[in-house]
């Protein structure tokens, strides 16, 4: 299902679809960055409450809403009349890394949620690994995006 109205504003929805996808990508990289140097701190210090305010902040005022919106414009996109040959086998697997990455932001937010209640147990060696998630994920979307294999 397509929607014909949509056809003059989709290079707008690209654009915005970009904008959203690159401040959720920074945050994705920047919180669990955040997670890393929040291990080291003791519980219930200065520094470790500063932590709190940053990572809730940042996944709130930038993530959440950037999250939000590139599914929003992406989903605009996908119902413009020939954004998409669904015949192709590589939006596939771009929708598959999304929900993945989507799956990721969650993820995040429950880590996020124990630094708040101080019951991290989670080494600094797990959030460097999955500092590396969201990378692998973006570079499989971007070539899938671009080269459109298949």
């Amino acid at each position: 299902m397509t929607i014909d109205a949509f056809g003059p504003f989709l290079l707008y929805f690209k654009a915005l679809h970009v904008i959203s996808v690159i401040a959720w990508m920074a945050g994705l990289f920047y919180l669990p960055r955040l997670f890393i140097y929040h291990c080291d701190l003791v519980r219930g210090s200065v520094e470790s409450e500063r932590f709190k305010v940053m990572e809730r902040r940042l996944l709130k005022q930038i993530m959440n809403p950037a999250m939000i919106a590139s599914w929003l414009f992406g989903v605009l996109m996908v119902l413009t009349p020939g954004a998409v040959d669904w015949t192709a086998p590589w939006w596939h697997a771009k929708l598959l890394c999304v929900i993945l990455m989507s799956g990721f932001h969650g993820a995040c937010s429950k880590w996020r949620k124990n630094f708040l209640d101080d019951r991290n147990v989670k080494p600094q060696r797990f959030y460097r690994y999955a500092n590396e998630v969201p990378t692998v994920l973006m570079i499989i979307i971007v070539f899938m995006v671009i080269v459109q294999p298949g």
